[in-house]
C-alpha cells in the first residue's frame, strides 16, 4: 500500500504532465483548423483537375507524354509523408505499416518528413532523398517533391512512384493511403479512404468510357498538355502535404485530449486513495487517543 507522502507525489507528477498535455492539446487545436480548412479548400479543384486530367489522357490523340509511359514495375519509388513530431497516436504507425509492405530490394523511398527518415532509417530500406514541409506547407515544397520523384522516373531509374500519407477524413478519422502517382493516369489505392471515394472514382471512369466526343487543343496537344500535366504533379502532391498536416493536427489534438482525459481520471483516483488513506490515519489517531483515556 502507498504512503501518504507518495500518493502526494504521485499527484503533483501527474497534475504537470496534465498540464502539459492540455497546453499541446490547445496549440495542435489552433493548427488543426488551419490546417483542415486549407485541405479542404483545395479539394474540390483537385477533384476538377483530376477529372481533366483523365478526359485528357482518354482523348489526346496521338499525343504522348513522358509522364504518361507505362512501363514494366521493376523497381519504384514510394514518397512517404509522416510527421516531423510524435505524439500523434498511431497515426505514423499506420503508415509505416503499409510502407513495409514494399519490397526493400526493389523499393527506394523518398521521405517527407522526420518521423519518415527515421522510419527508414531503422528498418534499413533505401533512401533515395529526404524532404521536410513547413506546418502550413508552400506550394514550392511539393515542387521540390515532384520534381524529384519525376527526374528519377524520367530518367528510368524507376518504372513507378507511388505516394503513402494518410487521408485526412475528419477530426477522428485518418486513413492511410497508398496511391499511384507516376506515370500518371487512373488513381489506384491499395488501400481507398471508404466506399464513397471508392465509388466515386469508378462513376468517373465509367462516365469518360461512356462519353465518345471528341476534345480539341488550341494550340495544340503538346502546348496544352506538356503545360497541364507539369503543373498537375505539382498539384497532386501539393494536396498530399495538406492532407498531411491536416491529418497530423487532427491526430495530436486528439491524442493529447485523451491523454489529459487519462491524467484527470488517474488523478482522481489517487485523490480517492489518498483521502480514503488520510481518514484511516486520523481514525487511528483518535483510537489511540480514545484508548490511551480509557487507560
Amino acid at each position: 500500500m502507498h504512503s501518504a507522502s507518495d500518493l502526494r507525489r504521485r499527484i503533483r507528477s501527474i497534475s504537470g504532465t496534465a498540464m502539459i498535455t492540455k497546453a499541446m492539446q490547445m496549440v495542435a487545436a489552433s493548427k488543426m483548423r488551419k490546417a483542415q480548412e486549407a485541405a479542404l479548400a483545395l479539394r474540390p479543384f483537385v477533384r476538377l483537375l483530376y477529372r481533366f486530367q483523365r478526359e485528357a489522357s482518354t482523348r489526346m490523340g496521338s499525343y504522348t507524354n513522358p509522364l504518361l509511359e507505362v512501363r514494366q514495375v521493376r523497381k519504384r519509388a514510394v514518397i512517404l509523408v509522416s510527421s516531423d513530431r510524435g505524439l500523434c497516436g498511431a497515426l505514423n504507425t499506420n503508415l509505416f505499416r503499409l510502407a513495409g509492405q514494399f519490397a526493400p530490394e526493389t523499393t527506394v523511398f523518398v521521405a517527407a518528413g522526420r518521423q519518415a527518415v527515421q522510419f527508414i532509417a531503422r528498418t534499413g530500406r533505401q533512401l533515395a532523398a529526404k524532404f521536410t514541409y513547413q506546418d502550413t506547407p508552400r506550394y514550392s515544397d511539393a515542387t521540390a517533391i515532384a520534381s524529384f520523384a519525376c527526374n528519377l522516373f524520367l530518367k528510368k531509374e524507376v518504372d513507378q512512384v507511388q505516394v503513402i500519407v494518410t487521408n485526412f477524413v475528419n477530426t477522428l478519422t485518418q486513413v492511410p493511403l497508398c496511391l499511384e502517382y507516376l506515370p500518371i493516369g487512373e488513381i489506384k489505392g491499395l488501400h481507398i479512404a471508404g466506399a464513397k471515394l471508392e465509388k466515386e472514382l469508378a462513376e468517373l471512369e465509367k462516365e469518360l468510357a461512356a462519353d465518345k466526343s471528341e476534345c480539341l487543343f488550341e494550340p495544340g496537344p503538346a502546348d496544352v498538355l506538356g503545360l497541364f500535366f507539369s503543373r498537375y504533379v505539382n498539384l497532386y502532391i501539393y494536396s498530399v502535404l495538406l492532407d498531411a498536416r491536416a491529418s497530423e493536427q487532427s491526430a495530436r489534438m486528439v491524442s493529447m485530449k485523451n491523454a489529459t482525459d487519462s491524467a484527470e481520471r488517474l488523478i482522481q483516483d489517487l485523490t480517492l486513495e489518498y483521502n480514503k488513506l488520510r481518514q484511516d490515519n486520523i481514525t487511528k489517531e483518535l483510537l489511540d487517543l480514545a484508548g490511551g483515556k480509557a487507560a
